[in-house]
């Protein structure tokens, strides 16, 4: 008959098809989900807004978040990582964009949420090109599965203006 070799590499190889094939339709399967998150950003201050020693211009803000990102999970997801970001152009760069904020959502239930912060983040841009200046705040998502690939999204919110004079 076979020896014990032959029968464990037989089952080994079909065990891990097995798993291969119940991962690609675990995959598959977040195809059909259609979400329909919903973020509001409000910039409630601006704390201070100065130029440092060497001329760049950083800026400080409470902002007030809130989301509902619940549709985002499936059994498929294992988390989600999420950040606000300021967007702006300058004469030098036309996209800039500055993480002012971010979070690990672990599950469902943490993933409709209301706060309000300050920026974890420096928002410091290269030059004094802040003045006045017309921003959009920009709430990203990276949805992380168990087995599949990573998808990302983001809403963005507009009309937000910098100070004209420094504080």
């Amino acid at each position: 008959m076979h020896t014990f070799g032959y029968r464990a590499n037989a089952l080994l190889t079909y065990a891990l098809t097995i798993l291969a094939l119940m991962c690609t339709i675990a995959s598959f399967s977040d195809n059909f989900n259609f979400p329909s998150p919903s973020a509001e950003i409000q910039v409630l201050n601006f704390n201070w807004f100065q130029k440092q020693p060497h001329g760049n211009d950083e800026v400080s803000l409470t902002m007030n978040i809130t989301a509902d990102l619940q549709s985002l999970f499936t059994w498929n997801t294992k988390q989600l990582f999420i950040f606000v970001a300021a967007e702006y152009e300058t004469p030098q760069n036309s996209v800039n964009q500055v993480s002012l904020w971010d979070a690990i959502i672990p599950a469902k239930e943490h993933a409709k949420f209301w706060f309000q912060t300050a920026n974890k983040y420096r928002f410091v841009d290269q030059g004094s090109n802040l003045r006045g200046k017309e921003f959009n705040l920009t709430l990203h998502w990276h949805v992380m599965p168990k087995t599949g690939k990573m998808l990302a999204d983001k809403l963005v919110m507009s009309g937000f203006r910098l100070p004209e004079e420094y504080r």
